[in-house]
Formats: structure tokens, sequence, C-alpha cells
């Protein structure tokens, strides 16, 4: 916990090699008993129990995402057998998958939303204090689209997203740690959800004296005004949209910071006041074809000595660990197009496999005391992957004669299926993509007598 440059030794530090727990030993670290005990007060069944209860259910549900396999029943039928390896004296699950699918689509939500809780509970003890600058702890906000398979129930409540003839899919909008990127808390929707909607929905989770650090979709009086309620901060990235007054008239090109104020017409028609803020531009960094463009920043933080633009700079450069963190996701994880048919089936399946996607990177993390300093590294999540799925190569061959002849069997008939497709494919004409454009400069205009006599009425009536 410190300044910039303390965190940045630990950045720094990240891609070397970390002292390795084991994969139960480290996830025993986060899933305690205290959070498995939220998620069973969480579960009230209706039934009698079936084969699969909620410590197997979920331990496979997270397995299915760490193990290898090129379909669904392949990896159900590795996760299952990492499971019977690791508690060899409960009772087996059941052996089909379509059993497991039954018994996740009677799993309420509420009990993920508990065993996410525990698990972000955990993750706060551990990481939070270590990665504070000035008592700011830097979160980013982002959002990514995950396609879903074009089944008639999810085209018909899903529905294609922005773009005509795109496949079903839904929206992810994900709080990540800075700059660990390690997601914090995520909200699922719509493919056409609206993640500043998203974005205000997460302000609850977010622990104390948070810097949320978004790029230039996310503008919006309301939204500010939210983020200020929560007692949190922000750093946002401007683009042309965005039109801030100041007092004084200022050049443009000349501008490197100073205090604006942002106050849409809407909200001045409202009679509420204007958000005082520091604008901070950021000269572009030179690049082989040039200058990249210049990076303008509003945040409400209005001290320089607890948010330098040296460091407002390097905490919106951690932001790109949230692209990256959709880049794991996607291609590590291979969640770019999920395997559920069904509405329900998809929610419990994206949670299950962002769940794992944390407990991963929480596992390959640690925070090191460095003198008077805690210092967090991280390993990377490729390497940390792959040890994981080295642990349970290990736990298969610790399986016994019958449990293992069983998974033979189990993969066996996986891979001697054949695709039976009764009608024909229709190639579909894919959507394209347009190219990236950078955002503009904000507006800068001066206040005139008329605005600054509404401001002082609307901070009297506040």
């Amino acid at each position: 916990m410190g300044d910039i440059d303390n965190i940045h030794l630990g950045e720094t530090a990240m891609r070397k090699s970390t002292c390795y727990r084991s994969f139960r030993d480290g996830l025993c670290q986060f899933l305690t008993p205290q959070v498995w005990k939220q998620a069973h007060q969480a579960w009230r069944p209706k039934c009698s129990p079936s084969r699969w209860r909620l410590k197997p259910l979920l331990w496979v549900l997270l397995s299915m995402a760490w193990c290898c396999g090129d379909s669904q029943q392949e990896r159900f039928a590795t996760a299952r057998a990492v499971y019977v390896a690791a508690h060899p004296h409960e009772t087996r699950p059941g052996d089909s998958l379509a059993g497991f699918l039954q018994a996740l689509l009677k799993l309420p939500m509420p009990v993920l939303r508990a065993l996410l809780a525990g698990v972000r509970e955990q993750i706060g003890v551990q990481f939070v204090d270590s990665l504070r600058i000035n008592g700011l702890l830097p979160i980013a906000c982002d959002g990514t689209r995950l396609a879903c398979p074009r089944s008639q129930e999810l085209q018909r409540r899903l529905g294609g997203a922005c773009k005509p003839g795109s496949a079903p899919m839904i929206y992810l909008t994900a709080l990540v740690l800075l700059p660990l990127g390690l997601p914090w808390s995520w909200r699922f929707g719509k493919g056409s959800a609206n993640e500043l909607d998203h974005l205000r929905r997460l302000l609850p989770t977010l622990p104390e004296r948070s810097l949320l650090v978004a790029d230039a979709a996310y503008l919006g009086y309301e939204l500010y005004e939210a983020i200020v309620r929560a007692q949190a901060s922000f750093l946002v990235r401007m683009s042309s949209r965005a039109y801030l007054y100041t007092t004084q008239q200022v050049r443009l090109d000349r501008f490197r910071e100073g205090l604006v104020y942002y106050w849409p017409k809407d909200m001045r028609d409202q009679g509420k006041p204007p958000l005082k803020a520091r604008l901070l531009r950021i000269r572009g960094q030179k690049s082989d074809g040039g200058y990249k463009a210049d990076v303008w920043l509003l945040t409400n933080v209005l001290d320089r000595g607890q948010l330098s633009r040296k460091s407002a700079a390097q905490i919106y450069r951690w932001r790109w660990r949230n692209e990256g963190l959709f880049r794991d996701y996607k291609c590590m994880m291979k969640k770019t197009k999920l395997y559920s048919r069904t509405l329900a089936l998809v929610h419990r399946e994206a949670e299950g496999s962002l769940l794992a996607l944390q407990l991963l990177l929480a596992m390959a993390a640690q925070a090191q005391s460095r003198g008077n300093q805690v210092v967090v590294i991280s390993d990377s999540p490729r390497r940390a992957l792959l040890r994981i799925r080295g642990d349970h190569a290990a736990l298969l061959r610790s399986l016994g004669p019958r449990q293992f002849e069983t998974y033979k069997r189990m993969l066996a008939a996986v891979r001697g299926q054949t695709c039976a497709c009764g009608a024909v494919k229709i190639r579909q004409e894919w959507p394209r993509q347009r190219n990236h454009k950078p955002p503009k400069p904000p507006n800068l205009r001066l206040l005139t007598v008329e605005l600054k006599r509404k401001m002082a009425k609307a901070a009297k009536a506040a």
C-alpha cells in the first residue's frame, strides 16, 4: 500500500514465477468453510437431495472451466473424475451430463451469488489494502459480448445484438482490480444491455474509497452522481461528446490540467448543480507510426497530492488489464461461445466459468512483504492454468481401478460419438467490424453570466 511507484514495483515482478500452492490448497484458501456455509444457507432444495448435492455440483461446474476437452461432454467426464479422486470418501455424483445439467438447472441463482460474495470477501481481505494508491483503490470497468448457440429459445429471448444477423449474445460488464487484473464483481444481461446501467447496479459491491477507471463510453451526469453517492471516485476518458465549462478562457492546444464543470443542459433544466472535476491531458506516446492520440481524463479527485497527473496516466494504462481479462476468458478458457442452449443454463454456465477464472487468477497471486511495503505478485494466467491441469492429471492417476475404468469408458463414449445432423446447415453472413477511431478532445466552453447565476441558484438549492 502506498504511492504509484510501489505498485509499479509489484507490476514489474508479476511475470516472475510465484510460490505455487497446490490446486486443493489454493482453492480451499478462497472457498473456505464459511463461504460454503453461506452457499448452503441460500440453498433450499424443494425435494429430497439427489446424487448431485451442492458441493459436487459447484466443484464440477468450476472444474469444467479448467479442464481440457473439445466438447462439453468430455470436460464433464474429466471434471467428475477429478472430483471423485479429490473426495474419495464422499458420495459419488451422477455420471451423466444430462443429469448434471438438470441438477444445475434446479440450482437457484441466489446460491451462486452467495458463493460469489463469499469469494469476493476473501479476495478483499488478501489483496485490497496492498493495491491502494494514496488511499484509493483503482478498479477498472468495461464490458464485452459472449456469443450463444442459435437455439430457438435463445433467439426468442435474447435476440440479436446491435448488429443485424448476429447470433444471440449476452453482455458481460466486469469490475477488475488494478493493476492485478483480478475480476472483482460482474453482471450479465442481454446482448443489447446498457453497460452504464450495469455499472450503477455494481456500485454497491465496491470497496471503500474506490477509484473507478473507464473509457469514453461511460459518460453521463447521473452515472457520476451515483458514483459520488457511493462514496467512490472516478477517472474516465473524455471524448468530443462531452461539453465541459471553465471559469476562464483557455486554449485547448495548451491545456494541461485544470478545474472544469460538467453540466449537461438537461441537468441544468432540472435545477441540478454542476459536477466540479479536474480535467487532465495525457500526451500521446511516440510509436512507429508517429504520436498516438492524446488522452483526456476527467476525475472528481481534486487534490493533486492524492492523484497526480503521472499517477492518473499510469492507472489509466493499467485499464488494459480489463481487456486482457476478457482475452483470457474467451481464448484461454475457451468461452468465446457458450455451450448451453437454454437461458437458465446460459446464466449458470457464464457465472460459474467467470468464477473459475476469478479463482484461477486469485490462486496465481500472492501478497509479499518488502520492507515496509506490501507488494502483490502474480503469475501468468496461462502458467497457473497449466499447473491446475497438472494437478488434475495427478488426481486422475490416484483413482481406483474401477473408477478409472469408468472414466475411460465415459471418455471413449464421448469421443466415439458422431454428429447426427438431419438438417442442412445454412451459411450465414457475419456482420463486419468497423475500424476503431480514437476519441476526440472534449469541448471546453466558457461559463456565461447566466450560467453562473444558475450555478449559484442550484448550489443554494442543493
